[in-house]
């Protein structure tokens, strides 16, 4: 974690340094003086939150966020869901040492191409003043919220008509949208924004035990084969 916060502080100065002032200029041209630095510095933290996102997240920090996630079912007592794609040592009293090898191809939220290309589309949001980052923040959720979902999904052994009819439930599609919005606000804080990827995790691994407990995902269950997850595609 330490060498990856001192790059994410390093990329986020740079960013600071080098475009916060020629952005807050051109934005100076739509806005009145004060709201084009709130979105300037709400733009600058949105560009650095890309680029960490994708030469780090992907990269060093995804299985990590598998295991604080399966842990977490394990120690609310939903071992059973766990056991579905890795064994569980249910003799060992610390949950994450519990955890067997990661199944294959295990990952907590897979790397969209999709999402990447809508964040850059709807980033000139900004621009708008006020409503702007507001509606940028609620726009990039509604495609955040179900991938923070997705080891839930697999773990469920949703195949892809199931995910979809389970995130587009009207009693779930604003809470995806909401704690998708969430993220990505946290995502935004400098230096810190690593540390809220692993309480992300940790976050949504509690809202699938309530899930579990509430019987939610029952009706959507699909095949139990971990074998044979199906393939993510950019569909939610």
């Amino acid at each position: 974690m330490i060498p990856l916060v001192v790059l994410s502080f390093c990329i986020t100065a740079l960013l600071f340094t080098a475009t916060y002032l020629p952005q807050v200029i051109f934005l100076a041209l739509f806005h009145s003086k004060g709201s084009a630095w709130v979105n300037g510095t709400f733009l600058v933290l949105s560009e650095s939150n890309l680029i960490i996102a994708i030469f780090f997240e992907a990269l060093f920090v995804d299985k990590t966020q598998v295991d604080i996630f399966d842990a977490v079912l394990v120690s609310e007592d939903c071992a059973d869901t766990v056991e579905k794609v890795r064994a569980v040592n249910r003799d060992e009293g610390d949950p994450v040492r519990s955890l067997g090898p990661r199944d294959k191809g295990a990952e907590y939220a897979p790397f969209s191409f999709r999402q990447v290309l809508e964040f850059l589309i709807l980033l000139p949001l900004n621009f708008v003043p006020f409503v702007g980052v507001p509606i940028f923040l609620l726009a990039t959720g509604y495609r955040a919220g179900p991938l923070l979902g997705w080891r839930y999904f697999k773990l469920r052994g949703f195949d892809k008509k199931q995910r979809k009819a389970f995130v587009r439930d009207k009693s779930r599609r604003w809470q995806y949208t909401w704690f998708g919005t969430m993220a990505l606000i946290l995502q935004l804080v400098p230096v810190l924004s690593l540390f809220f990827l692993l309480s992300t995790a940790a976050g949504s691994a509690l809202w699938a035990v309530d899930l579990e407990r509430a019987g939610h995902a029952d009706e959507h269950v699909g095949t139990d084969d971990p074998d044979a997850p199906p393939p993510y595609e950019d569909e939610v």
